[in-house]
């Protein structure tokens, strides 16, 4: 897992549901892009889409004003799909360094080209 998070963010009110934590909604898009700009930079290749999310856990709920970091890694190469895995953790608000991890999930990315095709993945030399 890289040390650095792909995405970084504050939970905000508008991000809440009723029961007054965060959608699942709004983890679940955050974790897409973190995924994204994972297969990216594994890749170095621009265009993707999302194809599935596979083993969604939410474990802990998230708070308003929690700090919470999105933790990508490659976990698969194919001919045209790449899977990563995202591992969201919060860090408490107004209590910094308690950190809870909260979600985790795989995603499943197929890469496109200017068209929208399937292409194949090449080989970053990076």
């Amino acid at each position: 897992m890289n040390s650095d998070p792909a995405i970084r963010i504050t939970m905000l009110p508008r991000d809440t549901n009723s029961q007054g934590t965060i959608f699942g909604g709004v983890i679940l898009s955050y974790i897409d892009i973190a995924g994204a700009i994972e297969a990216h930079r594994h890749t170095g290749m621009d265009r993707f889409v999302t194809v599935a999310m596979r083993e969604v856990i939410f474990h802990a709920p998230v708070f308003v004003g929690d700090l919470v970091s999105f933790y990508s890694e490659t976990l698969k190469v194919g001919t045209t799909s790449i899977t990563t895995r995202v591992v969201v953790e919060a860090e408490r608000y107004g209590s910094p360094g308690d950190r809870a991890r909260v979600t985790e999930a795989e995603v499943v990315y197929v890469a496109v080209d200017k068209a929208g095709k399937k292409t194949k993945i090449l080989a970053n030399e990076t």
